[in-house]
């Protein structure tokens, strides 16, 4: 005859949580629970009369609360605290961008000057008199000259001004003071910027 194991009667068994013998309750889950109930006679329970239980857990759903209006000012309060300290930062680093752009168009600009004289002085092409060598304007630079039987450019274009937003530059000819403003008309000895901002380091724009 087969042996057959049965439980003892009134047992419980639980599905959705521990065992009967587990570290937590239900009640402690937090969960609602369906009993069934099956009674077992005759052969299943090999004459014994049993009754299971088998209790189901199923979960309840939890509440989701929103932010509260403590929370929302705290939050917009540190927004408008790192919004703050990121404008100075992003105005600094606008004014670096545009201090490097000034000193490279300014370079770019005198070193098209020094070539024109230097090409002038070795005689590559007929000067106008009381330019001294040097070019009656800076669309001359851009214009060219003829050298031989070809034309000679020295600046592709008149770089504006990242101060003023203008291709308009201030101009020194060769007998002006070194920070004259006003310009003879004659030559183009050297370019300044007009702004009259001062710079990070402190000194003056139109003194670079």
């Amino acid at each position: 005859m087969e042996a057959r194991a049965f439980r003892p009667a009134n047992s419980i068994i639980q599905i959705g949580g521990f065992g009967p013998c587990g570290n937590r309750s239900p009640v402690n889950d937090s969960v609602d629970s369906v009993a069934y109930t099956q009674q077992l006679t005759g052969d299943e329970t090999q004459g014994h009369s049993s009754k299971i239980e088998v209790v189901l857990f199923r979960p309840k759903k939890t509440r989701q609360h929103g932010l509260t209006l403590i929370e929302l000012i705290v939050a917009i309060t540190i927004l408008m605290i790192l919004t703050g300290a990121a404008v100075p930062i992003a105005r600094v680093r606008i004014k670096r961008e545009k201090e490097r752009e000034l000193r490279r168009d300014l370079w770019e600009i005198r070193d098209a000057i020094d070539r024109y004289k230097d090409a002038a002085d070795r005689g590559a092409f007929q000067v106008k008199i009381g330019t001294e060598g040097y070019p009656p304007d800076l669309d001359t630079l851009v214009n060219g000259v003829t050298v031989g039987d070809k034309k000679v450019r020295f600046l592709r274009r008149i770089p504006v001004d990242p101060m003023t937003g203008k291709p308009d530059w201030g101009l020194r000819c060769m007998q002006d003071d070194p920070d004259s403003t006003s310009w003879c008309g004659e030559n183009v000895f050297d370019v300044y910027t007009q702004s009259q901002q001062t710079a990070a380091d402190g000194t003056k724009y139109s003194e670079w």
